[in-house]
């Protein structure tokens, strides 16, 4: 018997396990993949390595006749990159994995399923015969908390076996990518790829979208800026369309995408409209990872696609010695790694003490990062006039700004909500260099209150810095 077990090595598990394990309890970490989770692994770790080499990239062509010549050509060698890349993934597990040693936690590689409500079984893969745990078939805890993430969402399309997923794309070890690429689905995944393939010299890019406007979590005046710098820069971006089918050719391998642009006509089969590429990636949307866990037997109400469903302390709704955090939990927070933290501290301070620690998630920023990223924070404008806030906003393209023209970049802009009559501030959204990082001071701004007054005469930003330019945004 554990005092608690962990199924899932990401941020939230490993938050959980070793905030409990330094307090005492006996703790057991389950994971069936490499330890360490999307973001170290899969995500957002890697995926900036690649990034900042597409920023390189773009930086030296905005630079032309403006005083930086290159004598030969810069570009993107795919493999040596790649190989850069796993310099950060490939040593990760094994220290992952050390650290929770060190602490004093048990590593267990494995696939867990529940079999009770506070029982899991292990299914053991072949590799993993000579690990020192793997006569423990049955893991009984006080606690049992489940942090596994999420996972591609099933295309439901013929032919999606031929469809590469965002961590295939992020270990393609050839000297170069394809010359043509099709990203299904309008998300942060494929606008970010998108942005980096086009900075690789990748001739044919090409975004499907559902929706009527991708990246729908962000300020539509600053999506379509994006959108029309991502046109700039060779990447087509083709809304309302629905994918119909994906085969793959005989005679050369390549692959033909079969599509629609009515909503209508979907699902249909004898899609309009074809494409022809070498490669089709799945950025279409990521759900909880829960299949294989069985959560009914052990009594976890669940969603597929929303997730675990948990109370404010993120505790499981329908099996309460079951904690949930990060993607996986049905909250109301992002999926994203700081709130896979957050969750993290929040399920073990209740663990430890009660549930005495309530999730809040005002003030979470989010950021695509495309080049260049867009950023958001609180509240759009829809969602102000839905709570029936009396706000005043401020919005401007800020290309001819002098932060935006000495980088070369054309396409940059704000918007800002201010509530009339206290001033404070209710969401803000960046597109633009830096926007990642300036971001964070509109999330402590809204997280602690703070007003326009606060932001602005007390404090003295260094200059010139693109955290000076929030002085003239608000």
């Amino acid at each position: 018997m554990y005092d608690l077990v962990v199924i899932g090595t990401g941020t939230a598990g490993t938050t959980i396990a070793l905030n409990c394990r330094s307090k005492g309890l006996k703790v057991a970490i389950i994971d069936s993949m490499p330890f360490g989770g999307t973001c170290a692994l899969r995500g957002c770790e890697p995926k900036k390595v690649l990034v900042e080499a597409a920023k390189t990239i773009d930086s030296n062509k905005k630079h032309e006749n403006k005083g930086i010549c290159v004598t030969d050509r810069v570009y993107m060698k795919w493999d040596e990159l790649i190989r850069f890349k796993k310099s950060f993934t490939e040593p990760f597990p094994k220290e992952r994995e050390d650290s929770y040693i060190n602490a004093g936690i048990i590593p267990v590689h494995g696939k867990a399923k529940f079999i009770d409500k506070d029982t899991v079984k292990l299914e053991y893969m072949k590799t993993d015969k000579k690990n020192t745990n793997s006569h423990n078939d049955i893991l009984k805890g006080k606690h049992i908390v489940i942090a596994t993430g999420a996972k591609p969402m099933n295309l439901n399309v013929p032919g999606s076996e031929n469809v590469i997923t965002s961590d295939q794309f992020m270990d393609i070890k050839n000297h170069q990518l394809p010359e043509s690429i099709v990203f299904i689905g309008g998300g942060y995944i494929s606008f970010e790829f998108a942005h980096i393939a086009a900075r690789s010299g990748v001739k044919k890019i090409t975004i499907l979208h559902r929706g009527k406007q991708p990246l729908n979590h962000f300020d539509s005046d600053l999506v379509n800026q994006l959108i029309q710098k991502s046109r700039d820069i060779g990447i087509d971006i083709l809304l309302e369309t629905n994918v119909g089918r994906i085969d793959k050719l005989v005679s050369d391998g390549k692959l033909v995408v079969n599509y629609s642009t009515s909503l209508e006509s979907y699902p249909s089969d004898n899609p309009s409209s074809t494409l022809k590429t070498d490669m089709v990636v799945h950025g279409a949307g990521r759900i909880p990872n829960v299949e294989e866990l069985d959560l009914k037997a052990g009594g976890i109400e669940y969603t597929p696609i929303g997730g675990i469903k948990v109370n404010e302390y993120l505790q499981s709704i329908s099996n309460p010695i079951v904690y949930a955090a990060g993607d996986v939990a049905a909250s109301d927070g992002a999926p994203l790694t700081p709130v896979a933290s957050y969750d993290g501290n929040i399920v073990s301070h209740n663990i430890l003490n009660g549930n005495t620690s309530k999730s809040n998630y005002n003030g979470l920023p989010s950021v695509v990062f495309t080049i260049p990223p867009i950023a958001s924070v609180g509240l759009n404008e829809k969602e102000a006039t839905k709570q029936g806030l009396q706000f005043r906003t401020n919005y401007k393209d800020t290309s001819s700004w002098y932060s935006s023209r000495r980088v070369g970049e054309t396409h940059s802009g704000f918007k800002v909500l201010i509530e009339k009559e206290s001033d404070r501030i209710l969401g803000a959204h960046i597109l633009g260099p830096h926007a990642e990082e300036v971001i964070n001071i509109f999330s402590i701004a809204i997280r602690l209150g703070l007003t326009v007054k606060d932001l602005n005469d007390p404090i003295l930003y260094t200059y010139p810095t693109n955290s000076s330019d929030v002085i003239y945004m608000l």
